[in-house]
């Protein structure tokens, strides 16, 4: 299978072969995997101190007093304490910070998982219902000769957006949402849509001058994860791909 290769003009350079990974089947299942595992690894997980509300020497009292039996401070104000629903007391049922959150999958499963997602890549009815927004005359999956790879300067980038037929996905991601519920006291009170992925072989200033775009993300080719290729777990983002990556995945043990 061949594709075509386009310069940073938008015009077509050259035929190649593909990679057998771009033929790879789909596996959605190891996909959200291997996604899922990638995301709890960064979890860190928080709990309350063990004894929190549990370092007031309190003891109930007899009954026949006209109050509550609930443990009260021997000394002070003789306020109740240390039971869950008084004021100082315990949290009844916190987060345990030993609570394993953590997703495990295969090495060989996670192999697996981002050589189908690289597969998808190059389908572009999936990278169309992702809704992800191109031209018509856009081929997938979609190479650039490794010139841009040299480009430092964000506006020579929006160009050459403009120039392979991505520029409208780029527009379409910095549109933005506000979560609903207790996510927006969290720090995260807006969802921002995800855009073109950018695979390089080298970085010789792309980095910088492509970061600053909504939605773009840049990675180098031997540091590709299936998180990159279907973020959300959902596959088929649209993906620029390098000369270099390509190469870089047809030399490869690892993807062949």
């Amino acid at each position: 299978m061949k594709s075509n290769v386009y310069s940073i003009t938008g015009e077509k350079l050259k035929a190649i072969d593909l990679p057998s990974v771009f033929s790879y089947e789909y596996r959605p299942d190891l996909i959200k995997r291997a996604v899922l595992a990638s995301i709890t690894h960064r979890i860190q997980p928080w709990g309350v101190s063990p004894i929190a509300g549990r370092m007031t020497s309190a003891h109930p009292r007899r009954k026949n007093l006209g109050i509550s039996r609930v443990p009260r401070m021997k000394s002070g104000p003789r306020r109740a304490a240390f039971a869950p629903h008084v004021v100082g007391g315990f949290v009844a049922h916190p987060p345990k910070p030993w609570k394993v959150i953590s997703e495990k999958i295969n090495n060989k499963e996670r192999t697996v998982a981002i050589k189908s997602a690289i597969s998808i890549t190059a389908n572009r009815e999936m990278v169309m219902s992702r809704g992800h927004r191109f031209l018509d005359n856009v081929e997938f999956p979609i190479i650039v000769e490794n010139k841009i790879q040299t480009v430092k300067k964000t506006k020579d980038t929006r160009e050459i957006f403009k120039s392979l037929g991505v520029w409208d996905d780029i527009i379409r991601s910095k549109s933005r949402t506000i979560r609903a519920g207790r996510g927006k006291m969290r720090g995260r009170k807006y969802k921002n849509k995800i855009g073109p992925l950018i695979v390089i072989g080298k970085d010789a200033g792309i980095m910088k001058a492509a970061r600053n775009h909504p939605g773009v993300d840049i990675v180098m080719v031997d540091k590709l994860s299936a998180e990159h290729l279907a973020p959300g777990t959902h596959a088929g983002r649209l993906t620029i791909w390098t000369e270099d990556a390509i190469k870089y995945l047809s030399k490869s043990e690892v993807f062949k």
